[in-house]
């Protein structure tokens, strides 16, 4: 059940126990605030209200093809493919696919790597009416790839000829390489059009479902639908510029959702989607959109990128000195979103030297610091963030709880609509921009003393020549601290957190690494860096034992 189908009852939060009534609700919540606060409260906090010109994403994208035909829609390993040569693939793909019971409101698994006929897969999939569940099946393990088709039910999983080994058979559900499928001529004239769906797809029907690694390391699928989507591609800034002529590198792992930024950003905005093998850099290098994590960012020379003209990262917080050096001659926007909020739904345009933050709401959503009684924050106050509007997705598949848990009636917003709990923390800047403070979760107790990892960190890419820096809690009484480049002073380091926050905020070693561990969505591995950590403090007390 998605949250779309849970009741009203958000007892598990304080804002469940407010009158139910939004009218209600809003006098309450706002009552205790100032009335400037109040003020700002709805100007801070709420993206501009502008529509989106589509509804369902690939129906953008058949524009383009209709529109474009012979421009390249994308290319891969020197391969191209045209608009219509790819509407028409796909076209033929979701016949079949139709042909196979496939219906409005299923699920299709993309379970591919990074290739044309991945492109091929996830439009046929939408274009059937069904939503797509990506999984670079490189990277995913047998058993991932089992429990993922088995929790979205997918009803086909499409692949290619050279993972079709790799990807689980099921009873039921037929594996299709794509790319097979492509080698055959198309039919003169043939699938010039989508087949027809049993019902039209409507703005609230899933596009794509996306696992996340999830808390208790069971991954939770997030249903995302065709409206969240097109909100945020199709409006400005969200679209990044994209359209006819321009080029967008597709870097990232497709079981992330920043991938649909790029792959359908492009192909719904009529771009060329450059889709890398494994040199980051060389496509980054030809391209004029570029989207990453940080970490990815960081490991693609600026200098051999003269010709990138928009950069956006998201998906962990992005370290000041690597936002200047990219932001220098370029559009550079510092974005924040979990997934279950639709890629992102705060932007902000940096410019090398003014303050970092996370911006603004972006179109048709609104953002909401609130204490822990669910009642908003003053201007500068921090508090946790709540996400509203047209980003807010269709929950978790078959997880009641957690949908309760994270979802709840937006009692500003009112008419049935919901809000999520991001459970980052946050606070509004006077100028109305959004700091984001960490997690709530990356709160920890040191020597009885609560500590922010991240504004550890913060301090450590202060350290001039930090790239950047993470930080661990390895005891009760030990922090330990990551920083790229290897050649960094560790001494130096600790004194500059020594010199900025209190003692107990030190960390007990500060390790330079040539680079930091990446997880397969292009994130800093923590568990990596933890068992690291472990690790070196294991050997150095050997060494100072045996010196003893």
């Amino acid at each position: 059940m998605s949250v779309r189908q849970t009741t009203d009852d958000t007892a598990s939060h304080p804002v469940g126990t407010l009158p139910a009534g939004p009218d209600g609700w809003r006098s309450i919540l706002l009552d205790h605030l100032p009335p400037r606060d109040r003020r700002l409260f709805h100007r801070f906090g709420q993206g501009p209200r502008v529509p989106a010109p589509d509804l369902r994403i690939h129906q953008a994208f058949a524009r383009w093809a209709a529109a474009t035909p012979d421009a390249v829609a994308a290319e891969h390993l020197g391969v191209r493919i045209g608009y219509r040569e790819l509407d028409r693939q796909a076209n033929r793909l979701a016949a079949h696919l139709v042909a196979l019971g496939v219906r409005t409101g299923d699920t299709v698994g993309v379970f591919t790597s990074r290739s044309l006929p991945m492109l091929v897969g996830i439009l046929a999939t939408l274009k059937a009416g069904a939503a797509y569940v990506p999984q670079d099946v490189r990277i995913a393990p047998a058993g991932q790839l089992r429990q993922v088709a088995s929790t979205a039910r997918c009803r086909v999983l499409l692949t290619t000829s050279a993972t079709l080994d790799a990807v689980p058979a099921s009873p039921g559900v037929p594996r299709l390489a794509v790319d097979a499928m492509m080698a055959e001529p198309l039919p003169p004239g043939g699938h010039l059009t989508a087949p027809v769906p049993d019902r039209p797809v409507r703005a609230d029907d899933g596009c794509y479902v996306l696992f996340t690694s999830g808390t208790t390391g069971t991954p939770n699928g997030v249903t995302v639908t065709h409206g969240n989507v097109a909100n945020i591609l199709l409006t400005t800034p969200g679209d990044l510029g994209i359209r006819p002529g321009r080029t967008v590198a597709q870097l990232l792992n497709v079981a992330f959702d920043m991938a649909a930024w790029e792959i359908l950003g492009c192909l719904a905005n009529g771009g060329t989607l450059l889709v890398r093998d494994r040199d980051l850099t060389a496509t980054a290098a030809r391209a004029d959109v570029v989207v990453a994590t940080p970490s990815v960012l960081a490991r693609i020379d600026p200098d051999r990128c003269a010709g990138v003209r928009v950069v956006a990262v998201a998906g962990e917080p992005c370290p000041r000195p690597l936002a200047d050096r990219w932001a220098a001659g370029r559009i550079f926007y510092n974005c924040c979103g979990p997934t279950e909020t639709t890629i992102v739904n705060t932007m902000h345009r940096h410019r090398p030297g003014a303050p970092l933050t996370i911006g603004r709401p972006t179109p048709n959503n609104t953002v909401y610091v609130l204490d822990d009684d669910g009642r908003p924050c003053r201007i500068g106050e921090v508090g946790e963030m709540w996400a509203g509007g047209d980003c807010v997705s269709a929950g978790y598949l078959d997880n009641d709880a957690l949908n309760t848990e994270r979802y709840a009636p937006d009692p500003f917003l009112g008419g049935g609509r919901l809000m999520f709990r991001t459970r980052d923390r946050g606070r509004w800047r006077a100028d109305g921009e959004l700091e984001h403070l960490g997690r709530t979760d990356d709160q920890v107790k040191v020597r009885g003393f609560r500590v922010e990892l991240d504004a550890v960190s913060t301090v450590l890419e202060t350290v001039p020549g930090c790239r950047r820096a993470v930080t661990l809690r390895v005891t009760d009484r030990d922090l330990v601290s990551f920083v790229v480049p290897a050649e960094l002073d560790p001494q130096r380091c600790r004194e500059t957190v020594a010199a900025a926050l209190p003692y107990y905020c030190v960390p007990a070693a500060v390790h330079p690494l040539p680079e930091l561990p990446m997880t397969g969505r292009g994130k800093v591995d923590r568990d990596a860096l933890c068992r690291l950590a472990l690790d070196l403090r294991w050997q150095f007390a050997h060494v100072e034992e045996a010196a003893a």
